[in-house]
């Protein structure tokens, strides 16, 4: 089967307004219009009440939302998943080791849950003991059905028990038989195997004093009266093609892993994050690390330290924003492959390789996706026009704010063409629909459309809303300044303030927290915390660039005062 490509997820700013929304589907479109199938639009936020209006009206499916993007265990699972199982003997465990070249691998319960982490050198070390006293070496654990399996044997005259381990030990019959015989004496024979070949006299004698198992060896096979009487006594008889010498290793070979596993190895969640994990193997020697369900246990896939090295990152393509503090949280981990934007550039943004970086001085991100399309001849479905028109109208408020620009009206004509939409009945609806502040708490609503920047030592928050009259905001002014303020101390900035915009009147009030940026602002104070912003509509073009400037003239507070 052809590997499926990992998705590359088109995504705007965090709490995303409506080109953000839009710009992503649309641009997402275009790319599978180009040959990006893998492509698909995401957001990084709640739908607002008009994006959602829009999305409804064009009869698209909101983005799918997407998270903390940080790199997390589950990607560094192997596609293959290879373990073991608790009743597997050591020569099943080392065949599949070697079969996949691993050093090490998960040996599960019934429910799929770790139970060990055995390396190929563990079990080369208990198949392989240095040192031991010979009468300990010839002890094994192991059962008939096991040996017989290691063999690739034949067993007869089974007896009782074939599926359980016992303790047993192993004496190889190939010396006189005096010499046998004393030595069988030495053993319990209800606990002994002999293992002997084509020797008859000492098959009869291991028969006759009842030992465990008779293994013969060679591809020799006793008599049907030998047979009987090993029935008889209860004797297992094990009949291989293997010799002797061989024999007694693969028998040694034949105990279930479950009574060697030591329960002390490190797994992770599989929402662990990387960075924790770095830190917690740096030191350690295990050389496989399992990954398993948050909930249940069960593994899901394993890594090694090597895997850490340059671990898989989501591909991401930012669109209306280039600063990291907006975008999806963990985008700096993230392989950013494209970055479309109409914002000032904030400096923050890092790639580690090239990539394609477009940012014109339009109204929207929209405009630009609309002008791919008409520059490469392509068309977007209805569906998609009628959200980059969305856009557009949104971001411009319907070409009347001064970041309006002459391609972004050429390309909104052009949309509605496409879309056939009457753009001044689409816009008034488009506005008329949902007062934030009106159908959301005073936190929902200045959070639908905040936007966070570091200017220097600064660091605040701007959000906006916008709505057909003011009459919503003087009925929550008192909310709106308290969650002004919490919002402050709870991500730790120095400033925030709130521009609610008036479309009818095409003016804006600004609401403020408690700051020392409060004392150089000069437009018309209302009170205290609001001023009055005669014809200020638009944040990236006016406001902002006026707070910048003031900023630039005074000192921050102290760190402490964030908090």
């Amino acid at each position: 089967m052809a590997e499926v490509e990992e998705p590359i997820y088109v995504i705007g700013h965090r709490n995303p307004d409506t080109d953000a929304i839009c710009s992503a589907i649309g641009y997402a479109d275009y790319l599978r219009q180009t040959g990006v199938h893998e492509a698909i639009a995401a957001c990084c936020g709640t739908v607002n009440p008009r994006t959602d209006w829009v999305l409804r009206y064009a009869g698209i499916n909101a983005p799918p939302l997407l998270g903390d993007l940080r790199p997390r265990a589950r990607a560094l699972c192997e596609k293959e998943l290879v373990v073991a199982h608790q009743d597997e003997t050591f020569l099943e465990v080392y065949q599949k080791m070697r079969a996949h070249g691993f050093r090490a691998i998960p040996v599960v319960d019934q429910s799929g849950r770790v139970v060990g982490m055995p390396t190929l050198l563990e079990i080369l070390e208990l198949l392989l003991p240095v040192g031991e006293m010979r009468s300990g070496a010839r002890t094994i654990k192991a059962s008939m059905r096991n040996m017989t399996n290691s063999l690739e044997g034949a067993l007869f005259a089974t007896g009782p028990a074939v599926e359980t381990e016992e303790d047993l030990f192993l004496l190889v019959g190939a010396s006189s038989i005096e010499t046998v015989k004393d030595r069988m004496r030495r053993f319990p024979p209800h606990s002994l195997i002999v293992v002997t070949g084509d020797r008859p006299p000492v098959q009869e004698m291991a028969i006759e004093s009842g030992v465990r198992c008779l293994i013969i060896t060679g591809g020799f096979y006793p008599s049907d009266d030998l047979i009987k009487t090993a029935e008889e006594r209860g004797v297992c008889v094990i009949c291989c093609k293997q010799d002797t010498a061989s024999t007694a290793q693969l028998i040694r070979c034949s105990r279930q892993v479950a009574g060697i596993l030591d329960c002390n190895f490190m797994s992770f969640s599989e929402d662990t994050l990387i960075s924790d994990i770095l830190k917690s193997v740096r030191d350690s020697s295990q050389v496989l690390f399992p990954v398993t369900r948050k909930k249940t246990e069960e593994i899901v896939g394993v890594f090694s330290k090597s895997d850490l090295i340059d671990p898989k990152r989501p591909r991401l393509i930012l669109v209306d924003h280039n600063e990291f503090s907006q975008a999806v949280p963990g985008a700096e981990d993230a392989n950013i492959l494209s970055v479309i934007d109409h914002h000032r550039l904030s400096g923050d943004l890092v790639s580690r390789d090239p990539i394609r970086f477009i940012n014109e001085p339009v109204g929207s991100t929209s405009t630009i996706v609309g002008k791919f399309y008409h520059q490469r001849g392509l068309t977007p479905p209805p569906a998609v026009a009628i959200c980059l028109c969305a856009g557009i109208i949104s971001d411009t408020l319907h070409l009347t704010s001064p970041t309006k620009t002459i391609v972004d009206e050429e390309i909104l004509h052009w949309l509605a063409g496409i879309a056939q939409l009457d753009l001044d009945a689409f816009s008034k609806d488009f506005f008329t629909t949902g007062s934030l502040l009106k159908n959301y708490t005073p936190r929902e609503a200045v959070e639908s459309d905040r936007k966070e920047f570091s200017e220097g030592p600064w660091r605040l928050c701007i959000s906006q809303i916008e709505e057909l009259g003011l009459d919503e905001f003087w009925k929550h002014e008192e909310k709106l300044t308290s969650v002004l303020e919490d919002i402050r101390k709870e991500y730790q900035l120095d400033f925030a303030c709130l521009m609610v915009t008036d479309i009818n009147e095409n003016d804006s009030v600004l609401l403020t927290t408690e700051s020392t940026v409060e004392d150089s602002i000069e437009y018309p104070q209302i009170h205290k915390h609001l001023y009055q912003l005669a014809g200020v509509v638009s944040r990236k073009k006016q406001l902002f660039p006026y707070l910048s400037r003031i900023l630039s003239r005074i000192s921050p507070p102290g760190p402490g005062s964030r908090g």
